[in-house]
């Protein structure tokens, strides 16, 4: 598949290029991204950068394997034939296997809190459940335990938490436990259920009630 971008009403997600990794390497050189994102290199380089481009994020488009963009925000009177806005992160679908991918997202510390990173996972999650498109069946996100921002952002999305998975992923060479979320075509793509009441208050969850299902 020849890359698209998917463009919004504030961000652009435009597939990263060697134009793009000087940026990539400065907003990924911040350990509070990294911290939650184990498969990363730490610390991040150019050369890293260089390699998610070339060698992971270009076969992933032509094998149809994984679709990764960058995340912009479009500037006021942007118009599409504009060079492309500058990154400040990321989102993608992974693990691409009879109907089912894994999205994950990450974005820069001075972009958070804006809701950019809500705007531009709704894009791909529309295109991803797009008949006309991927057609998927089912989307499903993980975090680290503790990862409170990521699932604040996936309960907002829409995102049921089935429960946490015992030495789910690799963080730095260890495995770790995890929370497990699944995002059905047919399901609304606000909260589902009520915001945990252990969660920790380092900032209020959406001001979005929850919605009840059967």
């Amino acid at each position: 598949m020849e890359p698209f971008a998917l463009t919004g009403e504030r961000v652009r997600l435009a597939v990263p290029t060697l134009a793009d990794a000087d940026v990539l390497t400065a907003c990924l050189a911040d350990s509070s991204v990294l911290r939650w994102i184990g498969a990363m290199p730490d610390p991040y380089t150019r050369d890293d950068a260089v390699y998610f481009i070339e060698q992971v994020t270009a076969p992933g488009w032509r094998d149809e394997t994984q679709f990764n963009w960058s995340i912009r925000e479009k500037p006021d009177g942007w118009r599409g034939d504009d060079p492309e806005p500058p990154v400040f992160g990321g989102v993608g679908l992974t693990g691409l296997s009879s109907g089912s991918a894994e999205i994950g997202w990450w974005l820069a510390t001075a972009a958070r809190g804006r809701g950019l990173a809500a705007e531009a996972a709704r894009l791909v999650l529309d295109w991803a459940f797009d008949s006309e498109t991927l057609a998927l069946q089912r989307v499903y996100w993980r975090a680290e335990v503790g990862n409170w921002a990521s699932r604040r952002l996936a309960w907002n999305l829409g995102f049921r938490v089935e429960g946490c998975v015992r030495a789910e992923i690799v963080n730095r060479g260890e495995r770790r436990d995890a929370w497990v979320g699944t995002l059905l075509p047919g399901d609304p793509r606000q909260p589902n259920e009520p915001w945990p009441a252990n969660a920790p208050m380092v900032e209020p969850p959406p001001a979005v009630e929850p919605v009840e299902t059967t």
